[in-house]
C-alpha cells in the first residue's frame, strides 16, 4: 500500500468534507457550515496563504493537511503553520500521518521556508507519539483569545 501525497483538487471536495466532519467530531467541536465552505474556497484562492495537501491510499483520499505560510519577526523566510492534520480512522497506523508530515518537511525545505510549526491537544497521545519523532516540544504554551 503506497501512500501518495499531492495538492488538493476541486474533485476532492466530497471526500474532504467527510474527513473534515470526522476531524471536527474527533475534537468535539462544531464549525459553522459557512466557515467550512470558506475554508474549501480559500484552498483554491491564489490570494490566500492557505493550502491543502491530501493523502491517497489505493486511489482514495484518506487524510489531509491544511496549512498556511506567513512572515515572521524572528526569521528571514516564511513560517509554515500546520493548522490541521487528519487521517481517517480506518487507516491510522499505516504511515499516512507520517507521509503527510514528511511531505510538509520536504515542502518547507524545497520552498526555503524557515520553520514548520503546529499545535495538538494534550489528550491526543497518538498525534504526540508521531510528532515527537520529528521534534520535542519547545516548551512554549499556546494562549488564545477568541473574539
Amino acid at each position: 500500500m503506497a501512500v501518495t501525497i499531492r495538492d488538493a483538487k476541486p474533485e476532492d471536495e466530497a471526500r474532504w468534507r467527510r474527513l473534515w466532519a470526522d476531524y471536527l467530531a474527533f475534537y468535539e467541536v462544531t464549525v459553522d457550515a459557512d466557515i467550512t465552505d470558506s475554508t474549501w474556497r480559500r484552498v483554491f484562492d491564489p490570494a490566500s496563504a492557505i493550502f491543502m495537501r491530501v493523502a491517497e491510499l489505493d486511489g482514495e483520499v484518506v487524510g489531509f493537511t491544511l496549512c498556511l505560510t506567513h512572515e515572521g519577526t524572528w526569521i528571514r523566510g516564511k513560517d509554515c503553520y500546520l493548522e490541521d492534520l487528519f487521517v481517517s480512522g480506518n487507516v491510522r497506523g499505516k504511515g499516512v500521518g507520517r507521509a503527510l508530515m514528511d511531505d510538509l518537511v520536504t515542502l518547507c525545505k524545497k520552498n526555503g521556508w524557515s520553520r514548520l510549526y503546529w499545535h495538538t491537544s494534550e489528550q491526543n497521545k497518538t498525534a504526540q507519539a508521531l510528532y515527537d519523532t520529528y521534534v520535542k516540544s519547545d516548551g512554549h504554551i499556546r494562549y488564545r483569545i477568541n473574539f
